[in-house]
């Protein structure tokens, strides 16, 4: 701000002692830019401000709201200097007086602005700051303003008049396209549209890929100021308990804020992972397909026939081997572990003892003895049993 109102002081002495009028539109330019500076360094203190009863959610749009007024800023100085540009073309001087400070002062403009807005956008990425990186990109426009200027002086002095007309309107139309691109990053924002799709690919990469997390969905993400609000859903297994539910929320959190530093706040909401089948487990005596003979020992099984299942027939079945049947002690928690490990939901038996029963935890559906006169018929039926008992599969 302060450099600015040195800047603009010197066009305008410069511009109206000289009666440069692309000078003194320049530095109507400069004065444009001070009052954005103001309004971004209010916005700026007041969007630090705490949440309080009226805005729970922070003052963070503030800044929003004062880079929109900072772009809208852009589209009215590229206008104003269309308007100079035009009146220029139509009404070119006779001569230019005073042209060497001139010069010297709209060269002095364009390395401040350059500097100026190069200080800018690097704070603004450092804070995350839209507003401030939009008057950084403003700055760089005083750029091309000054250097139009500048030119316009030298090819005047040349003899060649119009130049800096012609120049101004190109330049005039290239600040409009910019400004209204701004305004419309701003107005979605400030509507709540979901334009950082960079960040919520990020957060549903890391998300997905972590430990616990069978699958996530409905990710909405918010822009407010310089930060993100994001929510989502995330699919876990059934048999974890509330504890470790929680333990991985958390580790999400921390997951995020590092991945997505602009996450000030996240919203999860844990859901039971779901699928469209069951799978069911048999104990087997041997291994004939679906001709094999069902075996009421769950530890010393020679097999397990593992059978996917959909809408009451079976979509897919294999036949394992029971590893764990040769074992001394422990032969039913050792099996009960290896069907948890194919995600069994449904364990065909007439009782399970409470070893395996401990391992299965959440993660089985229930058991039921064999009813059916085939191997196939008996699976069918574990199967709509439990799809009946659940309302939807869950796995």
């Amino acid at each position: 701000m302060i450099l600015n109102i040195i800047l603009t002081t010197m066009k305008g002495v410069v511009g109206y002692l000289s009666g440069n009028v692309a000078l003194l539109a320049d530095a109507f330019h400069s004065l444009a830019d001070l009052f954005a500076s103001a309004a971004v360094l209010f916005g700026l203190k007041l969007s630090q401000r705490e949440p309080d009863e009226l805005f729970p959610y922070g003052y963070y749009r503030v800044e929003t709201l004062v880079s929109l007024i900072v772009s809208l800023i852009i589209i009215f100085t590229g206008i104003e200097i269309a308007i100079d540009s035009l009146e220029y073309i139509r009404s070119p001087p006779a001569e230019i007086s005073m042209p060497f400070i001139s010069l010297a002062v709209t060269f002095a403009a364009i390395v401040a602005s350059y500097l100026i807005g190069a200080y800018k956008e690097r704070v603004g990425r450092e804070i995350n700051s839209t507003a401030l990186l939009n008057d950084g990109r403003h700055s760089y426009i005083d750029v091309i303003s000054s250097l139009v200027v500048f030119t316009s002086i030298l090819a005047e002095y040349a003899g060649l008049s119009g130049v800096q007309g012609i120049a101004g309107i190109i330049v005039s139309a290239l600040i409009i396209y910019m400004g209204l691109k701004l305004t419309r990053d701003d107005v979605l924002v400030l509507l709540d549209a979901c334009i950082d799709r960079d960040s919520r690919e990020l957060l549903r990469e890391t998300v997905i890929g972590m430990e616990g997390v069978e699958g996530v969905h409905d990710i909405k993400i918010r822009k407010s100021g310089p930060y993100l609000f994001g929510e989502l859903h995330i699919e876990v297994s059934r048999d974890l308990s509330t504890e470790d539910v929680d333990e991985i929320i958390s580790r999400i959190k921390r997951e995020v804020k590092t991945a997505v530093p602009s996450i000030d706040h996240i919203t999860i909401q844990p859901e039971t992972f779901k699928r469209d089948y069951l799978v069911v487990a048999v104990p087997l005596e041997d291994d004939r397909g679906l001709k094999s003979h069902i075996t009421s020992h769950f530890g010393k099984a020679k097999f397990f026939i593992i059978a996917k299942t959909l809408k009451g027939r079976i979509i897919d079945f294999r036949i394992i081997e029971n590893t764990t049947r040769s074992l001394k002690t422990k032969r039913g928690i050792k099996a009960a572990e290896l069907l948890k490990k194919e995600g069994v939901d449904v364990l065909v038996l007439e009782e399970i003892s409470e070893g395996p029963s401990y391992v299965f935890g959440r993660a089985l559906l229930g058991t039921t003895p064999p009813d059916g006169s085939s191997l196939e018929e008996v699976i069918v039926n574990a199967s709509r049993k439990f799809s009946q008992n659940s309302g939807s599969a869950h796995g």
